[in-house]
């Protein structure tokens, strides 16, 4: 399921030894940050759209998020801080893909990420990730794919072409953006590596 087309993203990932993480003193790229964008897992379905917010997830999501959590694991890419949605299936996604990290960070729960666009997405992470070096931003499409799809101006052109497709629930886009958090402008960013459940 993992991809690494970039034999340096995987390295660089995999350098710290058999339970590598990606922490702040360990950014994506030499003085840049690592954006980990993960999509919520499948929830159940909408019945009333005024009670969106406390969708809870479904069992395949509850299946899916903890996978999730072991990819990043096993791959190496363990954030600093986890910028989270304040909805139910956000925050269950995050609470079931965590426990699988060596090193869990923290959680906040910023309500301007819930169902956001790109640019509030863009705001907040200004505002909470400086001086981190990676990043877990979780939340939903269209946002959250379309953010990642604006940010990667380079990177495999096979998971380039496969993240246009769009983001699957559960999927994860590590994005490294060499010009730091500052730089969060569209093509600047690298897409090192990309998951769903379904890969």
């Amino acid at each position: 399921m993992t991809v690494y087309p970039d034999p340096a993203a995987k390295e660089a990932a995999m350098s710290s030894g058999p339970a590598p993480h990606t922490t702040s003193s360990a950014s994506g790229g030499a003085a840049g940050c690592r954006l980990l964008l993960v999509r919520h897992a499948k929830a159940v379905p909408k019945e009333d759209p005024a009670q969106d917010v406390d969708r809870p997830l479904s069992e395949r999501g509850r299946t899916d998020a903890p996978r999730a959590g072991r990819w990043l694991a096993e791959s190496g890419f363990t954030p600093g801080l986890a910028l989270c949605s304040p909805a139910r299936r956000t925050r269950q996604t995050w609470q079931m893909l965590a426990p699988a990290l060596a090193e869990p960070p923290s959680a906040v729960y910023d309500e301007r990420l819930y169902g956001a666009a790109p640019n509030a997405l863009v705001t907040v992470l200004a505002e909470r990730a400086a001086g981190l070096g990676c990043v877990a931003l979780v939340g939903h499409n269209p946002g959250i794919h379309d953010l990642a799809a604006s940010l990667c101006g380079s990177g495999p052109p096979e998971l380039l072409e496969e993240l246009r497709a769009g983001l699957r629930t559960s999927g994860v886009a590590v994005i490294d953006l060499p010009g730091g958090w500052e730089a969060l402008t569209p093509g600047a960013g690298r897409l090192i590596a990309l998951w769903s459940p379904g890969r």
